[in-house]
């Protein structure tokens, strides 16, 4: 076989081309007439699709006023979404995703695209594999993005490849949570806990900036000019200094915490001794439960169309329709995949579901899936112990939910009302479903008080449950159930008959 000269390829060289280009056509033919026909073989076609980056409609966020547009970009981060969509249906990855997107809002962020991908698993590289990063660099470039934010938790090295790809940061669900979270803490028990959250989330994740975190400290000899005394040796590296640090005060967040959590639990054991019934507000975050508490209390806590607007739990004074006194506590919602850094760290806030004798779940009647978010909820309700408190669902929002659901759930769960914290609407058959579940007092008794003993009086209207009540000439004849200590207090006024 003899090769052949250059001046012979120069002339194959049209022969060659046209060729090739004869080539294309066929395969273009080929192409429109495999997809083109309605009985063509779509696996080829399926396995491309699911592949590929699916743009998410309706998930930007970026505002038509030119100069609040520019007053905004000032401050906020604008951002692309990604997420891989590993099973149920294409409207589960969208509703998901559209989750990150109010999440990356409350944050203070502008969405500006979405994407997701079908895998059978995240890419252990680079979450979404290197090819579909390539992709993902070009969505970044074309929308001017400064931040990637993934629907998930990625792993440190899943962080650093794909932030090397993209050449631009790189934020996962767990970081945008503890965000959100350490905006909205207000309490110094609430910062705490966030603080501590995101201690144990950057532990595993610090990286080394240049040689700047690799180099030694100290290593000097004796010649040495640097460093000087207790200086010298290997000593540690910088990346190792800051870890040993943020234990140090991962350690001190955590003592401080048990303090705090000690003068709770003296105010939740004088509940007790008083035997004052409490009922926990529990839920997804932006289901209405700051509205709900308001509307029965009056409480006037802050009520915010955003996602964790409540971090520090608020315990308010109630009554029931027949007088009975009971507190309410507002707790932190909770979240698809709540991080478990944050489940840790607020599990002392969240004790007050654990303590409660009645839990109102609240879900947001206009929701498109709120079976999602029950469960969510139930998940994390499991996690902290309180899978044996009696619960109500509350379905908030009705006045904004579609028939069809309220009757779905309504009828799918054993316990629930459908009420609206806006209108008021339910509101009083919430209350009357209060007072029938609260635990009752045990003891029946039927005592006259003399007047001069008018506390002991004022105590069965507050801790006990009045029958009947008649002033006469000696005392307060009163009938009620109450609890077996503020009966013994009362048995040296019980009547004989009832002894």
């Amino acid at each position: 076989m003899t090769a052949s000269s250059p001046s012979q390829d120069a002339q194959n060289f049209p022969q060659n081309l046209s060729a090739s280009l004869r080539a294309d056509a066929l395969m273009e033919e080929d192409v429109a007439r495999d997809y083109g026909t309605e009985g063509h073989d779509g696996e080829q076609y399926d396995r491309s699709d699911r592949a590929a980056l699916r743009r998410v409609v309706g998930l930007s966020t970026e505002l038509e006023d030119v100069t609040e547009v520019e007053y905004r970009q000032l401050r906020l981060e604008r951002v692309v979404l990604v997420g891989v969509w590993t099973s149920g249906t294409v409207d589960d990855a969208e509703n998901s995703l559209a989750e990150l997107a109010a999440l990356a809002e409350t944050a203070g962020a502008v969405v500006l695209d979405g994407v997701i991908q079908r895998r059978d698993k995240p890419d252990p590289a680079t979450y979404i594999g290197s090819g579909k990063a390539l992709e993902l660099r070009d969505v970044v470039l074309e929308t001017g993005a400064d931040t990637v934010v993934c629907d998930g938790e990625l792993s440190p090295g899943q962080l650093i490849h794909l932030e090397d790809v993209v050449k631009v940061k790189v934020v996962d669900r767990t970081a945008l949570i503890l965000d959100i979270f350490a905006q909205h803490a207000k309490s110094r028990e609430g910062k705490a806990q966030v603080s501590l959250a995101q201690m144990q989330y950057m532990l595993p994740r610090l990286r080394g900036w240049g040689q700047s975190l690799s180099r030694q400290m100290g290593g000097g000899g004796s010649g040495s000019s640097g460093g000087g005394m207790a200086t010298r040796g290997p000593g540690e590296t910088k990346i190792e200094t800051d870890r040993r640090r943020i234990r140090e005060k991962m350690a001190k967040m955590r003592r401080e915490i048990a303090e705090m959590k000690t003068g709770r639990d003296i105010k939740r054991q004088e509940r007790r001794r008083n035997k004052v019934p409490s009922v926990a507000i529990a839920g997804y975050t932006n289901a209405g439960k700051s509205s709900l508490l308001n509307r029965l209390t009056g409480a006037g806590v802050l009520v915010e169309n955003a996602l964790f607007a409540t971090l520090d739990p608020t315990v308010r004074r109630a009554e029931t329709p027949s007088g009975r006194l009971y507190t309410l506590a507002d707790t932190v919602g909770f979240v698809r995949h709540l991080p478990h850094h944050l489940v840790e760290a607020f599990r002392s806030t969240m004790e007050e579901v654990g303590d409660s004798d009645l839990i109102l779940h609240v879900v947001d009647g206009s929701h498109p899936v709120p079976e999602e978010q029950l469960a969510a909820v139930r998940e994390v309700i499991r996690d902290v112990g309180a899978v044996d408190v009696p619960e109500i669902v509350v379905i908030n929002k009705a006045d904004a939910a579609d028939p069809l659901v309220l009757q779905r759930l309504l009828r799918t769960e054993k316990h629930a009302i459908a009420v609206s914290a806006r209108t008021g609407r339910g509101i009083d058959e919430l209350l009357a479903l209060i007072d029938e579940e609260l635990p009752r007092p045990q003891v029946e008794i039927e005592a006259l008080v003399p007047y001069t003993r008018g506390g002991l009086v004022s105590r069965v209207h507050a801790d006990g449950e009045v029958i009947s009540e008649e002033h006469t000439g000696d005392g307060t004849l009163l009938k009620a159930r109450v609890h077996a200590e503020l009966a013994a207090e009362l048995e040296p006024y019980v009547l004989a008959g009832q002894r």
